[in-house]
């Protein structure tokens, strides 16, 4: 099932079009890659997913329900979070500030059981989902718990991106939007951050992944879009992608 659909989404900046109909599906459970160069209209595309850039036209559909141009922070609370690119963390506070940053979404839920063929019901609080959160968040990156004390502005450039993951996943998104994860990362942290990556999809976290990255991206993709000059230029699951060398010897690079 289908969990995001868009449909002949356009985006402007004045008179210049950034994203030119593009059409994509995201599959819920699955990795989605859109790839591109720099320029493509990849950030703008899903910076438009998080409200944070305004849709021109066409339309934006969230578990069957419309959200084109919807406040950020109604977005957030359906369950869409982003990890945007450049980090974006909060340097003067500590990293578990930061990630509890990440929980201004939540509000407490009703947790329906059933004991001995009796209805039981039971309020979880905002304060034991984020406890929870933070438990699950630590798993994924146990650093972060070693330094949850320091500064955000202590940490290295692939520590402060596991925070901004952290961070979005602090919202327990039903559709994780990544920007740009492996931005001036060292090819082992980057490998390092797929491989996370790949962990919470297996844990059933819909991703949604923009990157420059195209052989470290295909190699966890379920199915990928890329875009050239706007438009969506070609399309496939990652396997296949990944075998087609015009694509990655004259759009994406080599293989690294």
């Amino acid at each position: 099932m289908d969990i995001l659909k868009i449909k002949d989404l356009t985006i402007d900046y004045g008179i210049i079009r950034a994203v030119k109909g593009v059409n994509l599906n995201v599959e819920e459970g699955k990795i989605v890659a859109i790839l591109g160069a720099n320029g493509a209209g990849k950030s703008s595309l899903i910076r438009s997913l998080s409200g944070v850039t305004k849709i021109s036209s066409g339309s934006v559909t969230f578990k069957d329900e419309d959200i084109t141009n919807l406040d950020p922070h109604k977005i957030a609370q359906k369950g869409i979070l982003q990890s945007p690119e450049g980090r974006l963390i909060l340097y003067g506070l500590t990293v578990e500030e930061n990630l509890k940053v990440g929980a201004y979404a939540l509000k407490p839920i009703i947790k329906t059981t059933i004991d001995n063929g009796i209805e039981v019901k039971t309020k979880i609080t905002v304060k034991e989902q984020t406890n929870n959160l933070l438990k699950e968040v630590y798993g994924y990156f146990p650093i972060l718990e070693e330094r949850k004390k320091q500064q955000a502005s202590t940490l290295s450039g692939g520590e402060q991106q596991m925070l901004a993951i952290g961070r979005a996943l602090m919202g327990n998104p039903k559709l994780l939007l990544l920007d740009e994860p492996s931005l001036g990362l060292a090819p082992l942290i980057v490998r390092d951050i797929f491989k996370i990556i790949e962990t919470i999809k297996k844990r059933g976290t819909t991703i949604l992944i923009v990157e420059q990255n195209a052989y470290q991206t295909l190699k966890i993709a379920d199915y990928a879009y890329l875009l050239e000059l706007g438009k969506v230029k070609k399309e496939g699951t990652g396997e296949a992608l990944l075998n087609d060398d015009e694509l990655i010897n004259a759009y994406l690079g080599s293989k690294k």
